[in-house]
């Protein structure tokens, strides 16, 4: 009794019905990881204005906000791929034994019992089965002659591996299992967020401290191409990766297009305003006549204006507004701009503020040896970046190209077979019994089997005619 448990539970794992039923569960599981939002993918602030409180605590508490790294759909996986072993190990002895040895000389019950066939009047053994031969071997099926003791046959047979086709593609599942089980185990996910100019080696994961990698990635550039209508069309971001404060990599990227290195990729996955300046361009013209000159600054950049000023911009504020004598950001977006401009003198030490444009108690404007005039603003934007880290992709890779082989297989190779045998019927006549057999597109070779008859029919009996005109040749003298 104990041991027919075990059994019991290797066999139900090997039923068709229970791979289907699993495989059922993880289409569905799958579809639920795209359909709800995902950490690390989707920004904190994006999952509480999609769900409430209670339902993104009850999806966070089932771990339907992080599906593929869940312990449950590990374990599902698992469960699929030791469904798709028992039923491999359970039906391949069977198979295996018939792909290795073939039935190759058919007896007469076997001759009797196949359902396509053809019997052909013949007057000699040999002559027929070399018409047959050729035919065969014409048609591509390798005929192979049969010894036996009393007698010989054919045997042909074209695309045997087309038996082993669900094995190719059990295999292929397994490996992209396995893949998935790796990347749930050992892989993980993050999110950086970079500006112009910036790099980092960290990278902020769903859960636990920052991961520290081999490597520091920078941001040079990022942008937004938009539609006609103003609505983004895409974000791109041009990332170098730097290794001993060396780049070895550069690359543009945009969504569906990620920088991969040493195993890790960076994808495109957001992009929008920091509220702070990039860039500012300034015209700076002398009090005492000078030409002017044209500056782009920086935030907390000191340039110089001649020999002994130079101007910094201290500070710039996208959407200000004055209140109690102090200025403040009302937004991040740049609707009220102002500039704050520090003039130093080297010579004197003394230093001048300087407001674009000027603010009433707090701007020295006038007492600044330059005037400024701002010109353009150059703001500043993140890019960001989620990153991950899946060790199983080669394994899932693998199975994908093992499974276009396996499928290839199974819709495109039939498993044909094709037996011819000289018998005598009932009053002693001598016959060619031709017999045919395909795994499957039934139809398909009954039509290719009744080509096949037709040939040899026809072979026969142009092999007979030149029977019968070679002593006709002879007495004639011919």
């Amino acid at each position: 009794m104990a041991a027919s448990v075990p059994r019991k539970i290797w066999q139900t794992l090997g039923a068709i019905k229970t791979g289907v039923i699993l495989l059922i569960l993880v289409v569905i599981l799958s579809a639920a990881g795209t359909v709800i939002l995902q950490r690390p993918a989707t920004e904190p602030d994006e999952m509480q204005r999609a769900y409430s409180p209670q339902v993104l605590r009850l999806l966070d508490g089932l771990r339907l906000t992080d599906v593929f790294h869940a312990w449950w759909f590990v374990l599902l996986l698992s469960l699929v791929s030791l469904s798709i072993i028992a039923a491999s190990v359970q039906r391949f002895p069977n198979a295996w034994r018939f792909f290795s040895r073939p039935y190759k000389s058919p007896d007469e019950s076997f001759r009797n019992a196949l359902p396509l066939h053809r019997l052909i009047p013949i007057k000699d053994e040999e002559t027929a089965l070399s018409v047959a031969d050729r035919v065969l071997k014409k048609a591509g099926f390798r005929p192979e002659r049969i010894v036996r003791e009393s007698s010989f046959s054919l045997f042909g047979e074209r695309n045997r591996i087309s038996e082993m086709a669900v094995y190719i593609v059990h295999a292929s599942l397994l490996l992209i299992l396995l893949g998935g089980n790796i990347d749930a185990l050992f892989g993980w996910r993050g999110f950086v967020t970079l500006t112009r100019g910036q790099q980092s080696s960290q990278v902020k994961p769903q859960n636990g401290s920052a991961r520290e990698l081999p490597f520091a990635v920078r941001c040079d550039g990022a942008g937004q191409e938009n539609y006609a209508d103003g609505s983004p069309k895409r974000w791109w971001s041009d990332l170098a990766v730097l290794k001993n404060d060396q780049v070895v990599l550069r690359k543009q990227i945009v969504v569906n297009e990620p920088l991969v290195y040493g195993g890790v990729r960076f994808y495109q996955a957001s992009y929008g305003k920091t509220g702070k300046i990039d860039r500012l361009v300034l015209t700076a013209t002398p009090r005492d006549g000078r030409a002017s000159k044209d500056l782009t600054i920086g935030l907390d950049e000191a340039l110089p204006l001649d020999s002994d000023t130079t101007v910094r911009l201290a500070e710039f504020i996208p959407d200000y507004v004055v209140s109690d004598g102090q200025v403040y950001a009302r937004s991040n977006e740049l609707e009220n701009p102002a500039a704050h401009l520090v003039v130093e003198s080297k010579k004197s030490g003394e230093s001048v503020n300087v407001w674009l444009p000027p603010i009433p108690g707090l701007e020295q404007n006038e007492s600044s040896p330059y005037a400024f005039e701002g010109k353009d603003v150059q703001m500043a934007y993140f890019t960001g970046l989620e990153v991950s880290h899946e060790p199983g992709q080669w394994s899932v890779w693998a199975g994908v190209i093992v499974m276009g082989f396996g499928l290839v297989v199974v819709f495109y190779l039939v498993h044909m077979r094709v037996w011819v045998v000289p018998v005598r019927d009932a009053r002693g006549q001598l016959q060619l019994w031709i017999g045919g057999m395909a795994n499957k597109n039934k139809d398909a070779f009954e039509h290719r089997f009744g080509e096949l008859v037709e040939k040899i029919e026809s072979g026969l009996k142009t092999s007979v005619e030149a029977g019968a005109e070679a002593p006709a040749a002879v007495l004639t003298g011919k």
